[in-house]
């Protein structure tokens, strides 16, 4: 058995209700860790000292649980500055700029994506990621999103199936052949490396009725559900993920009033990419309008090369905060025990007793200054189990 005490630390934030208000804040506080465990948090006059075997001091910082990020794209080949500085010049967003990287993933070699997603996994951990989700999508044959999917799953195992990100240039003429795809030898061959299937249920990507196809085959080899939905305009996409219980929808930026009543009345998760919107010039959605109703929500940040791409939750957090009608409390909330609800841990996005040891140490005095200071490197040190 190991133990290690993190003392000296001038703000907690445990999410713990047998702490104070909804944070679970404890002010003078210390975290007992044992076996990659959190044992025990509370005053750091009250510490068990004497069952640490080693003591990490942090002067008055303030700590918060690891961020949980539930949606990103960090296999993938190729580089689309080009097309980010069109957008930034007037062309708008569509869906079409992801066959660019399909191209490019497709010729890349393992060893060369293997080098890059360890790259992506090491900013994300520098940002104060400790539980983080990986989608496929950059393949689109039933070779390479496997080997995507077996890739992903060296690093995380939060893996995502999403053969269904857009339909191939070679399929362009027959999507529902694609679809069969899909839900026949790729998921065969994808499923034993995943544990979500997501399908991008958009103009231009997948219709409704492909997507209920695709995702209601992934569940029944076992494969829990999301979707991507309401990114690029309204639909049925949100209705079609409550009706199939799926884990969370994500993007959410058009949504009916209709549609946040289904999601305030579900156990589905409300996942915005505030990141998508910064480099779409979307609109961004309105996480004050799903919160009041009732909605979970989560922050995410899309990590991708076309519309999102960033690793840093903490930015999410600052534009959910300016951007999204969030309080800095709520943000941090929907980056952490937010994103572990879409996930459906219960393990990680807090710091109560026999949590993983998940936990951020800020150069800052309190969490406020995720929003407060955007884009400066706040993260001092990340600790995972």
């Amino acid at each position: 058995m190991t133990a290690t005490l993190v003392t000296g630390i001038g703000e907690l934030v445990t999410f713990d209700p047998a702490h104070s208000g909804p944070l679970g804040l404890v002010e003078d506080a210390a975290v007992l860790m044992v076996d990659g465990h959190i044992a025990w948090t509370g005053p750091a006059s009250s510490a068990p000292n004497s069952d640490a075997d080693a003591v990490i001091e942090v002067d008055g910082a303030a700590v918060i649980p690891g961020f949980v990020d539930s949606h990103t794209h960090l296999v993938f080949a190729g580089d689309r500055a080009a097309e980010f500085e069109a957008r930034m010049a007037g062309q708008p967003y569509t869906a079409g700029g992801i066959r660019s990287t399909v191209a490019a993933t497709r010729t890349a070699t393992d060893d060369a994506l293997r080098s890059r997603l360890a790259g992506f996994v090491a900013e994300l951990r520098t940002q104060g990621t400790t539980t983080f989700e990986v989608k496929s999508g950059y393949g689109l044959t039933v070779a390479d999103e496997e080997r995507l999917l077996r890739l992903a799953r060296e690093v995380t195992d939060e893996t995502t199936f999403l053969g269904a990100h857009v339909v191939p240039d070679e399929f362009a003429d027959d999507s529902d052949a694609y679809t069969d795809l899909v839900t026949g030898p790729m998921l065969d061959a994808c499923a034993p490396y995943a544990r979500w299937i997501d399908v991008f249920c958009e103009t231009g990507a997948f219709t409704v009725e492909q997507a209920r196809r695709i995702l209601t085959a992934g569940a029944a080899r076992g494969l829990g559900v999301r979707l991507h939905a309401a990114q690029l305009g309204p639909g049925d996409g949100v209705a079609l993920a409550v009706e199939l219980d799926a884990a969370s929808v994500d993007h959410c930026t058009y949504l009916s009033d209709d549609d946040v009543e289904r999601l305030a009345a579900s156990d589905t998760v409300a996942t915005l990419l505030p990141g998508v919107e910064f480099s779409t010039r979307h609109p961004y959605p309105s996480g004050r309008r799903l919160r009041d109703a009732g909605a979970t929500i989560a922050l995410a940040s899309d990590c991708n090369p076309g519309s999102s791409f960033t690793s840093s939750m903490p930015f999410c957090i600052a534009l959910a905060v300016r951007e999204l009608g969030l309080t800095p409390a709520e943000a941090l909330e929907a980056a952490t025990r937010g994103g572990a609800a879409a996930l459906r841990r219960d393990d990680v996005g807090h710091l109560r007793v026999g949590a993983r040891a998940d936990l951020v140490v800020l150069h800052a005095p309190t969490y406020v200054h995720l929003a407060y200071r955007p884009g400066v490197p706040l993260v001092a040190r990340t600790l995972h189990a």
